[in-house]
């Protein structure tokens, strides 16, 4: 039989409301009560009704998430990350899954206002007016981590990709080789957008190597992308020195593929990736690759939604965390 809110005033003695201002600590209550309807609430295992909760305290428990892929690796990190930091605060999560799509990116944002979530956070590989308009005409705070997020006046955290992707060309210029392969982890059309391209061209240039667009492929964001750009290469006899995929799974499958065709790495071809995630460190030879602090990214992002339901003041809209260079065996 389900313990209801009645029962509980009933076996304290005290009216509903009174409970209730227990349960949400609304209004002032003596301490004597409270420990009576306390210790009935343990005693039954009774547990509040989130909906009856979120219209007593008008607003609900619950924090919207929006993500592009559920079983890419880095979404579950991050969702790590946001969970982790909700369940500290007492907030569920309610995620939502768009492939990508932004007509999907649109029906997801007015579920979560018709559920009156009391924040949103939206991951996106590019974000749209559309979607920033349809979250601000429903009065709900956001955080969004997407490429371009510094495009909007809005509430974002990320790193600087194109710096980090820079730092990593430098290092393998540094590293003597001056003809390096780009692997663009992406299926959109125009990879001049890409802040880690960008961050590519510019260590080329800075470092007076002329742009070569042979060695500049793009795929999608999965080794066997990378296989497939790697074996191009092979095929064309056009092999490079090094390697920087914008992608630790399309960095690995381009690993694989020199290994396959007796090319050796890091000794005749050198390979970096992006991201580190955990198998970059677990793959023979270990991945070079740029750590982005994913969970960090999902935990203040929790944070940051968490502090202006709240109505507490920010420090910044956007919020850039620090990356790692991760020096492995690929490159040495």
């Amino acid at each position: 039989m389900t313990v209801t809110i009645k029962d509980v005033a009933k076996m304290a003695g005290v009216s509903i409301s009174t409970v209730s201002r227990v349960i949400n600590n609304s209004k002032p209550v003596s301490s004597d009560i409270r420990d009576r309807v306390l210790k009935v609430i343990k005693e039954t295992g009774y547990v509040p009704n989130p909906v009856a909760r979120s219209l007593v305290m008008k607003k609900s428990q619950i924090i919207g998430v929006i993500v592009p892929d559920i079983s890419n690796l880095l979404i579950g990190e991050l969702l790590n990350g946001i969970e982790e930091i909700g369940r500290m605060y007492d907030y569920d999560i309610l995620l939502c899954n768009t492939y990508g799509e932004i007509e999907e990116e649109l029906k997801y944002i007015n579920l979560l206002k018709s559920k009156s979530v009391a924040g949103i956070v939206f991951v996106t590989g590019k974000i749209d007016e559309k979607t920033v308009n349809a979250i601000e005409e429903g009065n709900v705070p956001a955080v969004y981590i997407g490429k371009n997020a510094k495009d909007f006046d809005i509430y974002s955290v990320s790193i600087d990709h194109e710096k980090a992707s820079y730092e990593m060309t430098k290092y393998l210029i540094e590293k003597g080789n001056k003809k390096i392969a780009f692997f663009r982890a992406s299926i959109e059309d125009n990879i001049e957008d890409s802040e880690r391209y960008k961050g590519y061209k510019k260590a080329l240039e800075d470092s007076n190597i002329e742009l070569d667009k042979s060695i500049v492929l793009q795929g999608d964001e999965t080794s066997d992308s990378g296989y497939m750009l790697a074996k191009d290469l092979i095929e064309k006899e056009n092999i490079p020195e090094a390697v920087f995929a914008s992608s630790d799974e399309v960095a690995i499958g381009a690993m694989n593929a020199f290994i396959d065709n007796s090319i050796k790495v890091p000794e005749e071809v050198k390979i970096a990736g992006y991201d580190d995630i955990k198998i970059a460190s677990m793959v023979r030879p270990s991945l070079t690759t740029i750590k982005t602090p994913i969970y960090d990214i999902g935990a203040v992002s929790a944070r940051m939604i968490i502090k202006m339901i709240n109505k507490e003041q920010l420090d910044s809209k956007h919020i850039i965390l620090p990356y790692t260079l991760m020096n492995r065996q690929s490159t040495n």
